[in-house]
């Protein structure tokens, strides 16, 4: 959890005597008694919920109001996709129930497709969570939920029996669990470096459709580097090199628009710079700035604001940074606000508690006032790759949520307290049955939440994309 200190605390934060692990993990058990594990496995009713779909709509300020069609469009593409841009939603859903008390660091949209592989810092592919636009404090529960949900609501997607559906589900729980137990006996440092090599896991794992679809996609991701994103996203035209144009998934800045960009953007990204750490500035300081443009991501984050810049060495060697709108957490509302007071130093610092190991270019900024919003910045696609969980039959997928569940924990035990959430936990099924049932559960509201939006006429030509 991030810390600030004052004066008046620095000496009790410097000399005073940490708890133990068995200390920790009694004041755990302790909170089962206000929260037991069985209350986990209960949804809040229809009748109790706020409306989804305004909740939803709500998300349109600030947005980019030519692409919230295309949001909306891509939400409505099967359930799984509008749970993954309903975050505001389930995040409004978890508040109505009690929850542990136990604070942790939390990814904030948990959901299965934000796991995947990324290149470390030292040019291993590593894999873990891989999306922190949400992050921000909370109930370590409230994560696992997500998580488990999203495996029930693909396991039904799949066409996968309801018991197929509850498995994976408690698959996510019991793996977690688990893995919390064993962090919680794991030296400190040791918890805080371990990291999940994708070589390594892919080595253990049987012949199966899950190993199958990890060596793919790693193999896949290995290509997909800084010299193919060069390749997918720019052409050469008249000796230089400039990004494809190609709206709205990318739009490039020309003519007189490019020249007042170059001038705004100067002091924006000399901001970013500044929020490096010296050795990635002095190595960034070897590129300058060649082309921009705007380019569309994600599900729930099209019409966010996110650019792509373009950098070349001296030698014409490229590099593609890109930046990325940062809004308020869709958890503040119900936890309070980030301590951060620009939300991209917000995600930045997020990720860099949650993963074993970050985007060396990870920044944040205000982009002034010609867009007065925050912003974070990483490389584009430095080997990026994931799991395509709809092509994986139940054991696959069952063994996905064994993985997900597993860094999940590391995440949280690296953020968090692993000994309280073990004493919370205990050593039964008690957790694993009750996130299971929620799952399920979940996965009945998300699919009428669903229907909801498809019969709305937010995805159509017909359908007004801003707030009345």
């Amino acid at each position: 959890m991030p810390i600030r200190l004052t004066d008046d605390s620095a000496i009790d934060f410097f000399n005073r005597r940490r708890p133990s692990r068995e200390e920790r993990r009694r004041t755990g058990e302790s909170l089962r008694k206000n929260v037991p594990l069985e209350s986990l496995a209960i949804v809040p009713s229809l009748d109790e919920r706020r409306d989804a779909l305004t909740l939803v709509r709500e998300q349109e300020v600030g947005r980019v109001s030519e692409l919230l069609q295309l949001r909306y469009q891509r939400m409505t593409t099967d359930p799984f996709a509008y749970l993954r841009g309903a975050a505001a939603v389930m995040a409004s859903d978890l508040s109505l129930r009690p929850n542990s008390g136990i604070t942790v660091q939390l990814c904030g949209d948990a959901h299965l497709a934000n796991f995947g592989m990324y290149a470390s810092q030292e040019r291993n592919l590593v894999f873990d969570i891989n999306d922190f636009d949400e992050t921000n404090p909370g109930p370590f529960e409230w994560d696992v939920k997500r998580l488990a949900a999203s495996f029930a609501v693909a396991a039904r997607g799949n066409g996968f029996s309801e018991d197929q559906q509850r498995a994976a589900a408690r698959r996510v729980a019991k793996s977690y669990r688990e893995w919390m137990l064993a962090f919680n006996e794991r030296d400190t440092l040791d918890v805080w470096f371990a990291k999940v090599d994708v070589d390594w896991m892919v080595s253990q794992l049987k012949k199966s459709d899950i190993r199958n679809a990890f060596a793919k996609a790693s193999d896949k991701a290995r290509r997909k580097n800084v010299d193919s994103a060069v390749t997918k996203l720019t052409e050469v035209v008249d000796g230089s090199r400039r990004f494809l144009n190609d709206p709205p998934l990318l739009d490039r800045i020309t003519g007189d628009e490019f020249e007042n960009i170059v001038e705004l953007l100067a002091p924006v990204y000399a901001d970013y710079v500044s929020t490096l750490q010296l050795d990635r500035a002095a190595l960034l300081a070897r590129y300058s700035f060649v082309d921009f443009a705007f380019k569309v991501v994600g599900v729930g984050s099209v019409g966010t604001r996110a650019y792509v810049l373009l950098l070349e060495s001296g030698d014409g060697e490229p590099i593609v940074l890109q930046g990325k709108q940062a809004s308020a957490s869709v958890l503040e509302r119900y936890l309070g606000e980030s301590m951060f007071e620009n939300h991209g130093e917000r995600v930045v610092q997020g990720t860099r508690l949650m993963q074993a190991s970050s985007d060396p270019f990870l920044g944040w900024c205000h982009g002034g006032d010609a867009a007065p919003y925050d912003f974070y910045f990483r490389q584009l696609w430095d080997m990026k790759g994931k799991i395509d969980a709809t092509l994986l039959q139940p054991d696959g997928l069952n063994i996905y949520a064994m993985i997900c569940g597993a860094v999940l924990a590391r995440a949280h035990a690296r953020a968090g307290d692993a000994s309280m959430i073990t004493g919370y936990l205990g050593s039964d099924k008690a957790f694993d049955h009750a996130i299971s049932e929620y799952a399920l559960a979940y996965a009945d509201i998300t699919e009428h939440d669903f229907a909801q939006l498809v019969s709305s006429d937010l995805h159509t030509d017909s359908g007004a994309i801003s707030l009345p």
